[in-house]
């Protein structure tokens, strides 16, 4: 896995962003559904649609990550 830096402005837009435009939990919240219903829907819609399923595991899985980072839902016990 490679590892990129963000730019200081970049830093800084996300900082002001998660810290003056939204809650963290209401942010990883609305990920979750999101996620869950674009995988639902393109599950449905193309059920032996081979060619996009590694980049749909992807998106699934970073998209998680992200509501994690924001909200360690799943860590929690």
């Amino acid at each position: 896995m490679s590892t990129n830096t963000l730019s200081k402005e970049a830093e800084t837009r996300l900082m002001n962003f998660f810290n003056n435009t939204i809650d963290p939990k209401e942010m990883a919240k609305s990920i979750r559904q999101a996620n869950y219903i674009l995988a639902l829907g393109v599950m449905r819609e193309h059920e032996t649609l081979q060619n996009e399923k590694a980049n749909l595991e992807n998106s699934f899985y970073w998209l998680n990550q992200l509501a994690e980072i924001l909200n360690p839902y799943l860590d929690e016990e």
